[in-house]
């Protein structure tokens, strides 16, 4: 599960057991890290701070290997990447709207061959990375996604919410399907 406002992510067995927790709930005093914002390191605005210190994670995706991606979406703007065990590996992203920059990168997922989309929401694209970050393309007149996954099978295709505000709560539920 992700718990965005506990700043968590925690797995669970099929059973309730806790078997691996990445992030940290916010000290009672008030956020910690520089300039006062949890996860704020010395780089980039929205790059965070290496590790499990997350600000506000929005979704986890894993690939083949059990490797774990959580796009840190709305206090920073970055995807981090795990091993199975839950050590830090890297991350990658800052705030912006450059190839690798996001704003509020809501949704993520890995496709067969380990190829990482996230759902770039506030710059209304998919950005496309390979399985350690290196920017390889973005698909763009999507509308805004909130939301992404891709199917399993030989013949993959990815799905994405778009979420474009309107007056109308009622019509802006459109879903995208497009081939890999």
């Amino acid at each position: 599960i992700v718990g965005r406002a506990s700043r968590m992510v925690v797995k669970f067995d099929q059973a309730g057991k806790v078997l691996l927790t990445l992030g940290r709930r916010l000290e009672a005093v008030g956020e910690l890290g520089s300039s006062g914002v949890f996860g704020r390191a010395s780089g980039p605005p929205g790059s965070g701070v290496p590790g499990d210190n997350f600000n506000q994670p929005l979704d986890v995706a894993f690939d083949a290997a059990g490797n774990i991606f959580i796009p840190d979406g709305y206090g920073n703007a970055r995807v981090a990447k795990f091993d199975k065990n839950g050590k830090f590996i890297k991350s990658w992203g800052a705030t912006g709207t450059r190839q690798g920059q996001f704003n509020i990168p809501a949704s993520i997922a890995v496709d067969a061959k380990g190829m990482v989309y996230v759902a770039d929401m506030g710059n209304s694209r998919i950005q496309v990375f390979d399985n350690d970050g290196t920017y390889k393309t973005e698909f763009k007149n999507i509308g805004a996604p909130r939301a992404i996954c891709i199917s399993p099978g030989a013949n993959q295709f990815l799905y994405s919410s778009n979420s474009n505000p309107t007056e109308d709560p009622f019509l802006n539920g459109e879903i995208y399907k497009m081939q890999l």
